[in-house]
């Protein structure tokens, strides 16, 4: 799961607290401590990693069973002001994964002055990856349905048979799963604090990561120098209030970007009635009904055919829900389902879960730096369902989400989503902690309208409890603001964290949107091309855009099976970030059928290929990081040179 009093000090004073405060360490350098640590260079990343050994029970004296956590450090390369730490979202992501491009959106102050610390919480990926891939695939491609007994009893069955099947496939003990609870994580984290021997650290908390942070410092007050809670969880939550909350959440961030769809003339055009709302509804009812086939190209060349129903539009939809880029890629797999092409939400439905197209099983490896098991390790330790026994348990959940179920149904499975929890092995506390007051910690809370993730109503109350506490809100927005290249709200963060300066206001409003302007869709029929350049410029698009590639990170080859017939494979990047393309009578419109090489470089991109289809030719084909777009080939009978011009 992804979480204020008035000051009670002048704010002067605060400030010279606040400057005074964070290391203890008189002689060591941050390296000296790092090589005492046994420190080693983190896989592919300028951090140093550090492996400490833990009890996996820190509250039992008796209880000689350990594991090992990691924790990665960049030192500061200035002077030193402290600790800034990085808890990531999830639960179940590996901060470790991450720590190089977050740290690159840092602004270079931070870096100068703080030791930057991510760290893979017990469990994740290098302390631990408890991974179970393949019951996940099963269990977010099963029936979502829950508006009669009868489906109800499905969703029970499935989610018992998922925490099985997830326990199993992770092969450790089940009597240790128990132990990976935030409160148990959090203890992980103060031990990394003692070893490096600083007295406070400064802590920034991302969705998940703010439940993580807020249970440190409410159980370690004393060493939270500064507290920055992005895309906020009010931790005094129940399970089920917090997802009745988040699930009406999705539903207003699915309507604002529809809504933008329709005021946006390119998208609202895509559409084969011109409204993507109407025609949001209108395939709910049509999936409602039955499934609907859907004839998949493979990477191989054929074609599979396949079913798409409610379950797979909902996991595409709460998939794409989190930033305004995915959402207008939402928006182009629905204005292709418009037009009854169903294969561009299907692409997006095997993308998001890591699964094998030809398959239909789990791709090994393919989400390393995320796990759905420790996520459901972590989250069924930290919230409770009332009942005596899993049974109980269940059915308490699934009559809590009785409303949800008449309220919103097209999305009523984001409710469910914590339903195995009912049977996971766990030890959650009986009690909702108390609201965070943070007393004399000066904390940044940070939101955005159409986060459906964290909704921005959990910041805002968390914020009403805080000691001294500043809330920072972005109109419309992703889910986690911070980091993403907007001067607001990323200049706040830099002048609080460096310069102990505070927002001017208590309440800041930045300027954001809901979705990325959108990129119109390739025509079907390749006669409504008026030049080569056009189909090309077109097929640029189509190739950045198509899911598998889009959401690459470009260090495996990527094979996709092209819209209408053929493949295309874009190989994995090389050192300075460029991919080979090779094209195998791919097509992108009907028509425009391509066979031939290429390569995304210098953030644009080549092609050297064979045409035929409506007319015959041989083409090569650029554009550059301008957008700037050359030709020089035949196409039918007329030769194309465009070079001059450019």
């Amino acid at each position: 799961m992804n979480t204020k009093a008035l000051r009670i000090t002048i704010l002067c004073c605060v400030l010279f607290t606040f400057s005074l405060i964070g290391t203890t360490r008189a002689q060591s350098t941050t390296e000296d401590i790092l090589d005492d640590l046994d420190g080693y260079p983190c896989p592919a990343s300028d951090f140093t990693c550090v492996k400490l050994n833990v009890p996996l029970d820190h509250f039992k004296a008796n209880d000689d069973r350990t594991l090992e956590v990691v924790f990665g450090v960049l030192p500061a390369t200035g002077e030193r002001k402290g600790m800034f730490v990085t808890a990531t979202g999830g639960p179940g992501s590996s901060g470790l994964a991450s720590a190089d491009g977050y740290t690159a959106a840092f602004d270079p102050s931070i870096t100068e002055h703080f030791d930057i610390v991510f760290f893979d919480q017990r469990g994740a990926y290098q302390s631990g990856n408890l991974q179970c891939p393949n019951a996940v695939a099963t269990f977010y491609s099963s029936d979502s349905a829950s508006s009669t007994p009868q489906e109800e009893k499905v969703l029970i069955d499935t989610a018992k048979t998922f925490s099985e099947d997830c326990v199993t496939e992770m092969g450790i003990d089940p009597a240790t799963l128990p132990y990976y609870g935030t409160n148990q994580s959090i203890a992980d984290l103060e031990a990394f604090r003692q070893a490096i021997g600083d007295d406070k650290m400064w802590l920034y908390g991302e969705s998940y990561g703010t439940q993580y942070v807020q249970t440190y410092t409410a159980t370690y007050p004393d060493h939270v120098a500064g507290l920055i809670l992005d895309g906020t969880v009010d931790l005094t939550n129940t399970l089920s209030e917090y997802y009745v909350e988040q699930t009406r959440a999705f539903s207003d961030m699915l309507q604002a970007t529809l809504q933008a769809c329709n005021d946006d003339d390119y998208c609202k055009d895509d559409f084969a009635d011109g409204d993507a709302i109407e025609f949001y509804d209108t395939l709910v009812a049509e999936l409602t009904a039955s499934h609907a086939t859907v004839s998949f190209p493979l990477p191989d060349g054929t074609k599979a055919e396949r079913q798409f129903g409610m379950s797979e539009l909902q996991t595409v939809v709460a998939s794409l829900g989190y930033s305004q880029s995915d959402r207008m890629m939402l928006q182009r797999a629905l204005a292709a389902a418009s037009h009854n092409d169903l294969v561009p939400l299907m692409r997006e439905f095997y993308t998001m879960l890591g699964i094998d197209a030809e398959t239909e099983e789990a791709i090994a490896g393919s989400s390393d730096d995320y796990s759905d098991a420790l996520y459901y390790a972590v989250e069924c330790n930290d919230y409770a369902i009332p009942g005596d026994t899993p049974e109980a348990r269940a059915e308490f959940y699934v009559r809590a989400g009785d409303a949800v179920d008449t309220e919103l149904p097209d999305l009523a499975s984001i409710f469910y989503g914590d339903l195995p929890c009912a049977f996971w092995p766990g030890n959650p506390p009986a009690e909702r902690p108390a609201a965070l007051t943070a007393e004399n910690i000066p904390t940044l809370i940070l939101g955005a309208t159409a986060d459906p993730a964290t909704p921005v109503q959990n910041g805002e109350r968390v914020f009403k409890g805080l000691s001294d506490g500043y809330l920072i809100t972005m109109e419309g927005g992703p889910h986690v603001i911070y980091g993403r290249g907007d001067a607001c709200p990323d200049d706040l963060v830099t002048d609080f964290l460096v310069d102990d300066e505070m927002p001017a206001d208590r309440e800041t409003i930045c300027e954001g949107y809901v979705s990325e302007p959108y990129v119109e869709l390739a025509p079907v029929d390749a006669n409504d091309f008026e030049t080569p350049m056009e189909a090309l410029d077109s097929v640029y698009v189509e190739l950045f855009y198509i899911p598998e590639y889009y959401y690459s990170d470009g260090s495996e080859p990527v094979d996709i099976g092209c819209p209408y017939g053929g493949i295309v494979s874009v190989e994995a990047a090389d050192d300075n970030g460029n991919q080979d393309i090779t094209m195998t009578e791919c097509a992108f419109s009907q028509g425009f059928v391509m066979t031939g090489n290429g390569a995304f470089v210098d953030n644009g991109i080549k092609l050297d290929v064979t045409l035929t289809g409506i007319k015959d030719g041989y083409v090569v084909y650029s554009q550059d990081a301008d957008y700037v777009s050359t030709i020089l080939g035949f196409y039918g009978e007329e030769f194309y040179d465009t070079s001059s011009e450019s």
